[in-house]
């Protein structure tokens, strides 16, 4: 990997990574690098010298049964304690905001733009990346 120094039309500069200089010349005639400030794909190469990035030599070991992150055990209780209503999220949250069925706590899948009504309306949501049950192991 080799991190290169680049100006866009505008003169912001700014680092791209790549797997080669061959690689960015591609990229770039193909108007695929863009400016992070402004978005101008008119990119070229600031003249320096390429920073090559090594990957480390000595891989991390996976983690054992005694060393699972605090995370996944999170994400499990999360999974085990609550019922997966899938796509009918907002629609169950509401009817348990205002009290037409037992409160429990729920879990699914809900759009932005639902999450968002549901916050305005004084229902508490929380976003969470779960996966799906059966790929828990």
């Amino acid at each position: 990997m080799i991190v290169l120094n680049l100006v866009c039309e505008q003169q912001h500069k700014f680092e791209g990574w790549f797997h080669s200089n061959e690689d960015f010349a591609r990229q770039n005639e193909r108007g695929l690098v863009s400016c992070p400030a402004c978005g101008s794909t008119a990119v070229a190469r600031l003249p320096s010298g390429p920073r090559v990035v090594r990957a480390r030599a000595k891989a991390e070991p996976a983690p054992n049964k005694q060393g699972v992150p605090a995370l996944f055990k999170l994400l499990q209780a999360v999974l085990e304690s609550t019922e997966d209503v899938g796509e009918r999220f907002a629609e169950e949250a509401r009817k348990i905001h205002y009290e037409e069925v037992p409160a429990r706590n729920i879990r699914g899948v809900t759009s932005v733009q639902d999450a968002k009504e549901l916050l305005e309306e004084g229902i508490a949501v929380l976003p969470l990346p779960l996966p799906p049950r059966s790929g828990m192991h």
